[in-house]
């Protein structure tokens, strides 16, 4: 009995003095950043041109297809986010309806959206038909009774900005700031300026074609922080990303024309803009390149060397292909916002060599029609300048003022502090 008593206490000191040795080889295994690791696609986006008397079955049939495309990627070392429809402007397909028959019909889309899934953008107000306004307003019934749904209101036209959809987009703005639940409704909505048709980032979407196509959205903000970092010189960090953007539209490029070749829906096309994530933030690129916090002189050079990077590349592209500022979906991005580093006006500075615009941008509930008009306008005169498709997808809060904290509970969204409005305040 002693013999065993010893040989139990020698192997439990044995234990005490291995496990900490175990856990420290454990959590290394656990962090050890994967050698091969996926390439991270945010979207692939079907575009169909949509039938109201037949619409079940397109859907159907698209989301087959969406699922189909997601399996042969996901086999190819991709990771596939979300699968998505995008439409023609919705007062194509909704024309001769009333408006309780318009909101029914979106009613039983958004049903069948959330049934299966997928979110849907049914395309832009303003774009098409005569009455602008009206289609405004109808848009933010609809966007205020789904879930699944997005939408838009297109602020240029041919002859420049179109200033009364300007004001439009920012009714539909103030309208879903107080008529949805953390004023979440407006991350489903945005103010297009010169977008073309078939980017598959949301909300921007939309079709003029003749359907049965898709495309593809990255999620490389992560690759592009790495691809920099401890780089020395601008022209050292060019070299890097034009090797990663041409590597990364090859892969997409080549399971995306097998897809089109076998399943009969033709590829459009890649948005190489390196959508930032809650884990990895295009803000922490910029900075590995300009070695400086977003904000700083240099953030303008950085952020036009990742752009120029996805402009040469020679592949099939579509969309915006540029750099992606939203303030409430990548952290670091947030952080500098709060801090008081970045300000819409700075927002607007790179703009002018970048990708979206102004992005999920938090402003107090406070902030009137005449001011979001503003600065929607601001946006789509500095896309008419350059002739660069620009977004203005701004989230006014209700209830919440200058120096609060939001409080969304989207799981996409991050919450952040509300920084006054540049200007003085609308009378």
């Amino acid at each position: 009995m002693k013999r065993r008593g010893n040989v139990a206490v020698a192997i439990c000191c044995w234990v005490a003095l291995a496990m900490p040795i175990l856990c420290l080889a454990a959590q290394s295994r656990a962090t050890t950043p994967d050698a091969n690791p996926k390439t991270k696609i945010r979207c692939i986006t079907a575009f169909v041109r949509l039938d109201r008397e037949r619409y079940q079955p397109q859907i159907s049939e698209a989301v087959e297809f969406l699922k189909i495309a997601r399996t042969t990627f996901e086999s190819r070392d991709f990771q596939v986010q979300t699968l998505r429809i995008a439409t023609q402007p919705f007062p194509e397909y909704t024309q001769g309806l009333s408006r309780e028959q318009t909101l029914q019909f979106f009613r039983n889309l958004d049903g069948l959206a959330q049934m299966e899934n997928i979110i849907i953008s049914i395309g832009p107000a303003y774009l098409s038909g005569n009455d602008g306004d009206a289609q405004a307003n109808l848009l933010a019934e609809i966007l205020k009774s789904s879930k699944a749904l997005y939408g838009s209101v297109y602020v240029t036209n041919s002859s420049g900005v179109n200033w009364p959809a300007a004001r439009a987009a920012a009714r539909v703005m103030k309208e879903l700031s107080d008529g949805t639940v953390h004023s979440e409704g407006n991350f489903r909505f945005a103010a297009l300026a010169s977008v073309p048709q078939a980017t598959p980032f949301f909300p921007a979407a939309y079709l003029t074609g003749l359907g049965h196509q898709f495309a593809v959205g990255l999620e490389s903000a992560g690759d592009v922080a790495d691809a920099v970092r401890g780089v020395s010189d601008l022209t050292a960090a060019k070299r890097q990303l034009d090797d990663l953007f041409f590597q990364l539209a090859s892969k997409v490029e080549n399971v995306a024309l097998r897809v089109d070749s076998e399943r009969g829906w033709t590829y459009l096309g890649l948005d190489l803009s390196p959508a930032p994530s809650k884990e990895a933030s295009i803000t922490t690129a910029v900075e590995n390149i300009s070695h400086e916090p977003l904000g700083s002189n240099g953030t303008m050079s950085a952020v036009g060397v990742i752009t120029s990077a996805m402009k040469d590349v020679g592949l099939r592209k579509t969309g915006f292909n540029g750099v992606m500022f939203p303030i409430l979906e990548d952290p670091v991005l947030r952080d500098r916002w709060n801090a008081g580093l970045v300000s819409i006006d700075a927002l607007l500075s790179y703009s002018s060599i970048c990708g979206t615009g102004l992005d999920t941008v938090p402003l107090a509930g406070t902030t009137t029609v005449d001011q979001l008009s503003r600065i929607i306008g601001d946006v789509a005169t500095l896309s008419v300048k350059w002739n660069k498709p620009l977004t203005a997808r701004l989230l006014p809060v209700s209830g919440k003022a200058p120096g609060q904290q939001t409080d969304f509970a989207d799981p996409n969204l991050l919450n952040a502090v509300i920084q006054p409005a540049s200007g003085p305040e609308s009378r």
